[in-house]
């Protein structure tokens, strides 16, 4: 009679370790399968074409002075489009970025709601009397490169409605990419303090992939502020420009699919040392035709 063959134990759950690893290698190689040498990043535009995305922005801001709390919340629905009017031999791109329609909606405290729809025939309320006058006109113009990188703009309309910011742009790295792949991409933002000189505020995107797959690539961003601020009414002017977010990239038909982007954060003592403000919105781009 063959002896039964007994595993203990211990050795099970080393089997079973053993047999997750390989999973993991596996789903890992697969998910960079042909891409060996890392996969190059770049934009691709034809002449004449036009990219639309639907974007919705939604933020609450509730602040806080002398024991009184006002909470504003607004919300902004839209569909902007990027109207190619040049590519040069070298991949540059010149852009007309114009807004097509938009859903604004904004509430103060327990006041009513106050809601507009650029499709509307009835007056826009105060306030938003500029922004039906800028829909379908060109509100910039930018060349950029292949890498997404801005050599040079020009703003056509003196006040863009709000929340229309440019399109669709991620900055892209030079070298191929894979898996863990990161770059750093430095900004200065310029803050005006109440009763006191202009500052300049250093900060760095950090863009880090986290996955491809069939040339779809996964791109994680965050800012981190590298200039040391201990002034809390300077600290209460970047709370809408310190922001966490995901890309979703194309390789294959170079340009990006969505962007997503949040913050969540608060500021005490801006005006005052019982002050506080805190500023919490979202902002989601997606591609309409992908």
């Amino acid at each position: 009679m063959t002896p039964r063959c007994r595993l203990s134990p211990a050795l099970i759950s080393s089997l079973l370790s053993l047999l997750w690893c390989f999973a993991g290698t596996a789903a890992a190689a697969e998910a960079t399968a042909g891409n060996k040498d890392g996969l190059i990043l770049r934009y691709h535009f034809t002449p004449g074409e036009a990219v639309s995305a639907r974007v919705a922005h939604r933020a609450v801001t509730e602040t806080t002075i002398n024991g009184t709390t006002q909470s504003v919340e607004t919300a902004t629905d839209s569909v902007k489009t990027w109207r190619v009017t040049g590519v040069d031999p070298e991949g540059q791109t010149t852009i007309e970025h114009l807004v097509n329609d938009v859903t604004m909606t904004s509430r103060t405290g327990g006041q009513e709601q106050t809601r507009w729809e650029s499709d509307s025939t009835a007056p826009p309320p105060p306030g938003y009397e500029g922004v039906r006058l800028s829909l379908g006109r060109p509100l910039s113009q930018l060349t950029i490169d292949s890498c997404g990188r801005v050599l040079s703009r020009r703003d056509l309309f003196p006040n863009p409605p709000s929340n229309t910011g440019d399109l669709m742009v991620v900055p892209l790295p030079d070298e191929p990419v894979c898996v863990g792949s990161s770059w750093n991409i430095p900004e200065e933002i310029i803050v005006d303090v109440p009763g006191g000189p202009r500052k300049s505020i250093r900060t760095r995107l950090r863009y880090e992939v986290t996955a491809i797959r069939d040339q779809q690539v996964q791109i994680d961003v965050d800012t981190t502020v590298l200039t040391p601020v201990d002034d809390p009414r300077i600290e209460a002017r970047l709370l809408e420009r310190i922001w966490d977010g995901h890309i979703e990239f194309d390789a294959a038909k170079g340009r990006v699919l969505s962007r997503s982007a949040s913050v969540d954060r608060r500021v005490v003592g801006f005006h005052g040392p019982q002050s506080s403000v805190r500023y919490k919105a979202s902002r989601d781009e997606q591609l309409l035709v992908r």
